[in-house]
């Protein structure tokens, strides 16, 4: 039998048997699909480099959007619209100072995502 053979039958069932207790549990505990798809959206906002980098810059400090550019090496319009993204995934939050906007983490569980999204990365 060859590799690849062997890889599919391993994550295959020997025989087709339904456990049904624990279908029925895990499925009682599912939470709705709306949750479920919110989530999904969610983590795709984790999935761009540079809204990992502002969200990591906005661990350290409130920051504008030039200053945010400026760290990133960035224009300011590229900040801006991944800003816009962050937003309206309710992650960062902005505040006005004048004619300077100020954005920040929305709460502390964004942090925590990060913290244990870094932890199973760097696990041996």
């Amino acid at each position: 039998m060859s590799t690849d053979n062997k890889k599919k039958k391993a994550a295959t069932c020997g025989q087709v048997i339904v456990h049904d207790d624990i279908v029925k549990r895990v499925q009682e505990d599912m939470p709705e699909e709306d949750n479920l798809y919110d989530l999904a959206e969610l983590f795709k906002v984790f999935g761009d480099t540079t809204r990992i980098k502002i969200i990591w810059a906005l661990f350290q400090s409130e920051m504008c959007v030039c200053d945010i550019a400026y760290l990133l090496n960035m224009t300011q319009s590229a900040i801006s619209h991944q800003l816009r993204v962050l937003k309206a995934s309710k992650l960062v939050r902005n505040r006005r100072s004048g004619k300077t906007v100020f954005y920040s983490l929305a709460d502390s569980h964004i942090k925590q995502i990060f913290e244990m999204g870094m932890e199973h990365i760097t696990e041996g």
